[in-house]
């Protein structure tokens, strides 16, 4: 994996100031060294100028970027991100029109195709990505993005000029942009945070490439082309062949996405999504008489605190013991302690360079670093909720009544601390509401559906373009703030696609949640874990941890000079924090209950200070 970052404008000479220009892109690397710690470089014509950071995952020696190809005369160049899991079978289509290879890395296979192909070669990839491509004969650049946005790609116009990054704080190292946020990246941190609009950046002017496009930019301004999306047509297989070939497309992602020149390890919980793609990974392992090493999570006497609940019923070390010892892998339980936790709230700020999970997301952050020390590539177990139905939402009554999103259905727990003027102004219901209307508005249907069907569709849609998002970023900026790679087979788009259509009553089968994967990965599995009721990533239950929070925020709002308090009401906050919290019921998916309220300003009032954020409404 790496960062990317650069800018074009098609009327530029910055060849006439190289030194100037090639000190930006120095500092676009030097923000982001933490994704490519193993190798960094340069590119800069009259047009274009491309940095990139390195992490050396697949040909170790002959991989270096900023990669540049001529043809006729005209140079191509390329910065990329990610992971294909198709470079062999495009190398050969590509080798028998022609071409030859100078590296086994794939991206010489990317650059090569879009030279034999154009920007349409995007949909024969399979992996996760996100990449630049210069053709100097057309004067143009392109921008393109994975169909689920697993790799980030953020850019913003300024008059001819388009910059872009891997990560918002690339963009912030050209001199031409500021970080200000107007009311609606409020509205985004406050009322739909810590989710975030799909191809909105937060920032003013701030944009991410939508998943599953690319963007064309050149002398005739920008043009935005989507080149995938989810499409709803009739399921005709039977229970037998869905359970069959759902359990083909599992494994045969999972294998490819094993692809390395380095050891690979996977994070194991315990829980049904996580110990599939350990168990087909040892699998593969124990062919070559490897063995697979695995990872569980946990918090410092979180045994003596917690409290099973409807969101997180039961602890997850038993039951990753129980996996560890059926797979023969190499397994080490990891745990933070709730200083850690705390302090790691604003390395996760810096990570995603805006607020994120809270405590959710500083602790994997945290995790992924010990990680680091043992290995660089990770297989994770995420997005088989969104898929498949997992979660309570796609369950519960209410969530189908409710129209708005099914993970966020109360607005009023993120009222409670804010100033009541501010309030008005954000106009928090209605933003949402609009917001949601136009996601729900893309909703691929069937006209055979009948109406709960359709509402099941559109919940799987937003969990897809929303919920799965938020988890994505979360997951790429955690791991590569430590420079390690994390992988997640469920985003296979052939398997989206597919489970996508699967009607309810084979996702559901017999009233199991989840009945559809499971069935699937019979034989993978013992069968009291192939039939765990599901129980999400831990959160920490320490009333200290709680307490420790409280102190931190009340020193913030006892600071006059502390950016939070243009919205937040003191007076709430002393309430707030004198009332007894409540573990059980999220204001943000399953986890983000009272305490992570707390972490989250504290995340917001650390990102306006860091950035020192122009706020203007």
């Amino acid at each position: 994996m790496c960062g990317i970052a650069g800018f074009f404008n098609p009327y530029e000479h910055y060849s006439n100031s190289s030194n100037y220009y090639n000190e930006i892109l120095t500092r676009m690397n030097t923000v982001q060294k933490h994704r490519g710690p193993d190798d960094d470089g340069t590119y800069l014509s009259d047009a274009f100028a491309f940095a990139h950071v390195r992490l050396s995952i697949i040909d170790l020696a002959g991989g270096h970027q900023p990669m540049t190809r001529t043809y006729y005369n005209s140079n191509y160049t390329i910065v990329y991100n990610g992971e294909l899991y198709n470079t062999i079978e495009l190398r050969e289509d590509l080798k028998a029109k022609g071409h030859s290879f100078f590296t086994s890395c794939d991206t010489e296979v990317i650059l090569i195709g879009f030279i034999e192909y154009g920007p349409s070669f995007v949909q024969k990839l399979n992996g996760i990505f996100a990449f630049a491509i210069s053709d100097e004969r057309k004067n143009e650049l392109y921008l393109f993005r994975d169909r689920f946005g697993i790799k980030p790609l953020f850019y913003t116009q300024k008059e001819d000029t388009l910059i872009f990054s891997s990560e918002i704080k690339g963009i912030f190292e050209h001199p031409f942009i500021q970080p200000e946020v107007d009311i609606n990246g409020l509205n985004e941190i406050f009322s739909i945070g810590p989710a975030k609009t799909p191809g909105i950046g937060v920032f003013k002017d701030m944009n991410e490439v939508l998943p599953g496009y690319y963007c064309q930019f050149g002398k005739d301004g920008l043009h935005l082309h989507q080149y995938w999306q989810l499409e709803a047509y009739e399921h005709t297989d039977s229970l037998e062949e869905t359970v069959a070939k759902t359990s083909f497309l599992i494994q045969d992602s999972i294998k490819r996405q094993m692809v390395s020149d380095i050891p690979i390890c996977t994070f194991l919980s315990g829980g049904l999504d996580s110990s599939i793609v350990s168990a087909v990974c040892a699998n593969e392992l124990k062919k070559k008489n490897k063995q697979l090493s695995t990872f569980s999570f946990d918090f410092v006497n979180n045994n003596r605190y917690f409290k099973s609940n409807s969101f997180q019923p039961s602890q997850d070390r038993p039951w990753a013991e129980k996996m560890a010892k059926f797979l023969d892998s190499k397994h080490i339980f990891l745990e933070c302690d709730k200083l850690s936790l705390a302090e790691k709230l604003k390395d996760s700020v810096r990570a995603h360079d805006l607020p994120s999970m809270a405590d959710v997301d500083s602790s994997m952050l945290y995790f992924c670093s010990l990680v680091k020390e043992y290995n660089a590539v990770t297989l994770t177990g995420e997005c088989a909720d969104e898929i498949f139905g997992g979660y309570p939402w796609f369950h519960k009554e209410e969530c189908f009544q409710a129209q708005t999103f099914p993970w966020t259905m109360n607005l009023e727990p993120r009222k409670a601390l804010l100033k009541d003027d501010f309030l008005n102004e954000l106009n928090m219901d209605e933003y949402v509401q609009k917001t949601y209307e136009e996601s729900i508005a893309q909703t691929p249907h069937l006209y055979s559906e009948n109406k709960t069907e359709s509402r099941r569709r559109e919940i799987s849609f937003l969990n897809i373009k929303w919920f799965m998002q938020t988890l994505l970023t979360r997951m790429d900026r955690c791991s590569m703030y430590s420079g390690l790679e994390a992988r997640v087979p469920f985003a296979d788009h052939r398997l989206a696609e597919y489970v996508f259509n699967v009607p309810w009553s084979m996702k559901y089968h017999n009233e199991v949640v989840k009945s559809l994967l499971r069935e699937a990965s019979i034989g993978l599995l013992p069968e009291e874990v192939l039939f765990r009721k599901k129980s999400p990533y831990p959160k920490t239950y320490d009333p200290g941890y709680e307490s420790l929070l409280a102190k931190k925020l009340i020193e913030v709002i006892e600071e006059p000079s502390s950016p939070l308090l243009q919205f937040i009401d003191k007076a709430k906050v002393y309430f707030f924090i004198n009332t007894p919290s409540d573990y059980g019921s999220p204001w943000y998916g399953q986890l983000m209950a009272a305490p992570q309220l707390i972490a989250y300003m504290l995340m917001i009032n650390d990102w306006l200070l860091t950035y020192k954020v122009k706020i203007t409404i």
